[in-house]
């Protein structure tokens, strides 16, 4: 046992993709310490992590923490296409079909152990299936891309249930014009889905004959539900891991495609700021304590113009550096939360494969030929 006595510890995990990753990696150094959670409030890409900490498929909740921050794209081919194929993925029933005869291909599983996950190769590959897979696109879609059909790979959904303590997630109902915050017991990948209809890159998606969109878009930080008696009675401590509340994140954009990115994300980090303080003052008047993941303190400003893309380096590097303010926090105000101090003994293998490939050097272009020679 890591814990000194119990501390009702509530955690708000706000939206924000790719730098979720930073959240990832907070959550590891979080799961070392055998942090668990009386109340997780989640909007966007933060849902997504926390159900990855609380009921992941297949149980480990470090290792499938830690394989998000491997699902990047190779450095080399990001430059050339600055698109992630490994999460937004071609709409229709043909192109679900496709995905489905590929994962079952013995030809691509075979080139999928050959060459490493994030490789240039391995990469490329993907990508000219993803570019072959049929799609129903057309003029009069609602959205570009398929709502997360890897969703049930990450997630266990018969788990998450059984979890303990409270789980929300947040998603906008179009038809009533208000907030939905569905809980652990209304929890399916149907509603996982919905909450992460963000406009124009997915269509709004229906549940229960209401059409929704991402929560996030509109309340990146899901606060609403931890203010309500009771929620709020049930904890003495909230953490809050805000990925998108930073000025910092304002940046020159380097190409149109960067300035389209960056319009989605520049009104959502004044409202995570703004939300974000309301709340500290709001639970200071109820006597409650608020400590805030510094994730940025931790970023140089060099990484800046590059930290919403889809890169393997970016994905990687964030991990790390969510890992580091996560073991940071914890280290400040680990005995506030009823932790025991750090035994100082080595940490988990965790990430030991994402620091490694994080650090192996790109490809030289003769390397990258004797791959390729490798396959036939």
């Amino acid at each position: 046992m890591n814990h000194t006595h119990h501390v009702k510890t509530g955690i708000v995990l706000g939206g924000g993709a790719p730098n979720s990753s930073l959240i990832a990696g907070a959550l590891v150094a979080f799961a070392e310490r055998e942090m668990e959670f009386d109340v997780m409030s989640t909007s966007g890409a933060g849902a997504l992590m926390g159900l990855l900490y609380t009921c992941p498929q297949g149980g480990d909740r470090i290792d499938a923490l830690s394989r998000w921050a491997q699902i990047g794209v190779s450095d080399e081919l990001y430059k050339l296409f600055p698109v992630n194929h490994k999460v937004f993925m071609k709409p229709g029933d043909h192109a679900h079909q496709f995905r489905q005869a590929m994962a079952s291909n013995p030809w691509v599983q075979l080139h999928r152990e050959m060459f490493p996950q994030g490789s240039f190769l391995h990469d490329m590959f993907q990508l000219a299936w993803a570019s072959m897979t049929p799609s129903n696109l057309n003029s009069k879609s609602l959205g570009l891309c398929a709502h997360l059909p890897f969703v049930e790979e990450y997630v266990d959904f018969d788990l998450a249930h059984r979890m303990p303590g409270e789980f929300y997630f947040n998603a906008f109902n179009l038809d009533t014009s208000s907030m939905e915050v569905w809980n652990k017991e209304q929890l399916s990948a149907e509603r996982i889905r919905a909450a992460f209809s963000f406009p124009l890159i997915y269509p709004p998606y229906e549940v229960d004959g209401h059409w929704y969109i991402e929560g996030a878009s509109i309340e990146p930080l899901n606060f609403e539900v931890m203010t309500r008696p009771e929620v709020e009675e049930h904890v003495d401590v909230v953490i809050v891991a805000d990925i998108l509340g930073s000025y910092r994140l304002l940046q020159k954009p380097r190409n149109l495609y960067d300035a389209w990115v960056k319009s989605i994300i520049t009104p959502l980090v004044k409202i995570a700021h703004s939300d974000t303080r309301m709340y500290k003052m709001h639970m200071a008047q109820h006597g409650k304590t608020v400590l805030q993941l510094d994730f940025y303190k931790n970023v140089p400003d060099a990484w800046l113009p590059e930290i919403f893309d889809w890169s393997d380096s970016n994905l990687k590097r964030l991990f790390e550096v969510g890992y580091q303010t996560g073991q940071e926090f914890l280290d400040e105000h680990g005995l506030l939360l009823g932790l025991l101090p750090a035994t100082g003994k080595p940490a988990h293998t965790h990430h030991a494969a994402v620091r490694q490939m994080h650090h192996t050097s790109p490809l030289s272009p003769a390397r990258l030929f004797e791959n390729a020679l490798a396959m036939f």
